[in-house]
């Protein structure tokens, strides 16, 4: 549907779990958040329903994001109704990667389009430092897993920052040999992310040409969201950015979002958000969810302010593992 602004909205990301098996620096602090309790998170059939309302007003493009979505018991099953049940046209899932050697296959039957998998470095000191984890390995199975299924479109997120270009480089490097795409996402000042200091498109392409040569844009864009990418000579898959700070993309933004706790947010930063949660489980009919959504989406902001001190805007106090990414 339009918003108000005459944006096309046709794409949600879900989280289906505050959880998360990383501690990332950028996202949560070491000891983790307090997690919802279970039956504060939307169940797989309130999501569903959500989704049927979703579809109905030609949102038709969704992104389970978490915390970390295979954390939570039966995420496959999801898709399925996703697919099948809501006749969703794009079912693709946001991940670390530990756990993508044991579910992808199931998620592959269910119908999943496309995985992106989130990873920073290459070198294993610099993962446990990034994630607090020993999991590289795993990680990197998970990707080499993905890349056998030649129907997935496989996609590395990278959030790069100014003390480790080097490691976004060896990222940008997965791209060369292998079928996937890298992108990489300027970091976001939210919660521990303003205590990171990302690194703007401009200067990491002029990094990244340095390295592998010229980058030419690329034209239909290989994805649902905001990113814009370039093909470099040789390279077997693109390189992606979104960069939401420094190329500030709202006036072409199609997304909302879905909290696990069941709050539909349609920017980012702002706190305005509408209690989908409360309204499913006081028993408010279809049409009374479509009407509020639709209003919601109608009133979706304009753009950000995260460079500027205005308004009801600040969500400093969630992480991104809270808000779904």
């Amino acid at each position: 549907m339009l918003d108000a602004q005459n944006r096309s909205i046709d794409y949600i990301r879900i989280s289906v779990t505050d959880r998360c098996n990383l501690r990332c620096v950028y996202c949560m602090p070491e000891e983790g958040v307090h997690s919802l309790p279970h039956e504060e998170i939307l169940s797989y059939e309130e999501i569903r329903r959500l989704c049927g309302i979703f579809s109905a007003l030609d949102i038709r493009k969704v992104k389970l994001t978490g915390g970390e979505p295979l954390t939570r018991k039966g995420i496959a099953e999801l898709v399925r109704m996703l697919k099948v049940d809501c006749g969703m046209e794009s079912v693709t899932l946001t991940t670390n990667g530990i756990l993508l050697t044991e579910q992808l296959a199931e998620l592959v039957r269910a119908g999943v389009d496309g995985v992106n998998i989130s990873l920073d470095t290459l070198d294993r000191d610099c993962f446990r430092k990034i994630t607090r984890r020993d999991e590289l390995e795993q990680v990197l199975a998970g990707i080499r897993f993905a890349l056998t299924f030649p129907e997935l479109n496989v996609k590395i997120n990278c959030v790069p920052v100014a003390q480790h270009v080097d490691d976004a480089l060896a990222i940008a490097g997965l791209a060369k040999d292998q079928r996937l795409n890298v992108r990489f996402i300027e970091m976001m000042p939210i919660g521990l992310g303003k205590q990171s200091e990302g690194i703007r498109e401009a200067d990491l392409i002029q990094r990244l040409e340095c390295a592998y040569g010229k980058m030419t844009p690329c034209g239909q864009p290989p994805g649902n969201g905001p990113a814009h990418y370039y093909h470099v000579q040789g390279f077997q898959g693109n390189i992606g950015f979104i960069s939401a700070i420094s190329h500030k993309f709202c006036s072409e933004c199609n997304r909302i979002r879905l909290t696990a706790d069941g709050y539909l947010k349609t920017c980012l930063q702002y706190e305005a958000d509408v209690d989908l949660k409360k309204m499913l489980r006081s028993g408010a009919d279809d049409g009374q969810l479509l009407q509020s959504i639709r209003e919601a989406i109608t009133d979706k902001p304009q753009g950000h302010h995260f460079t500027e001190e205005v308004g009801e805007t600040k969500p400093e106090q969630h992480y991104m593992s809270q808000i779904g990414g």
